[in-house]
This record gives structure tokens, sequence and C-alpha cells, in this order.
């Protein structure tokens, strides 16, 4: 069974860093790791960080691997 993320995540279309964390994703420094590795897209405005919900699912799909029965 694959997770719907898409249903999971609360509609938005830009999150801040400690709003994925609130939501209980990525811890705020994994999320800074990932970005400096380049493995997490972002958007800049002004000083603040934010991820797209498309990026942040993409991300979530390609590290979720799948349960066997």
């Amino acid at each position: 069974m694959k997770t719907n993320y898409d249903e999971l995540l609360p509609k938005a279309i830009l999150y801040s860093l400690r709003t994925v964390e609130e939501i209980g994703l990525i811890k705020v420094d994994m999320m800074k790791k990932l970005i400096a590795k380049r493995e997490l897209e972002i958007i800049k405005i002004g000083n603040k960080i934010h991820i797209s919900r498309i990026e942040l699912i993409r991300y979530l799909e390609k590290n979720t691997i799948e349960a066997t029965n």
C-alpha cells in the first residue's frame, strides 16, 4: 500500500521549515542539512526559507520504503 501524502499534508502552497517540523515530518536541522546537500528545493522570501508542497511530497515519496507482506 502506497502512502498518499497529498491527503496527509495540510493544504498549503508553501511551508516554512518550522511548519514542516510542527507537522511532525522532518526536523529543522535535518532539513537544513538536506538543503545544503541540495536534496530539497527551497524558495527564499526575504530571509525566510520555504518548501513547496510539491517538493515536500516529491522528497517524501522518493524516500519512502514500502512494506512487504
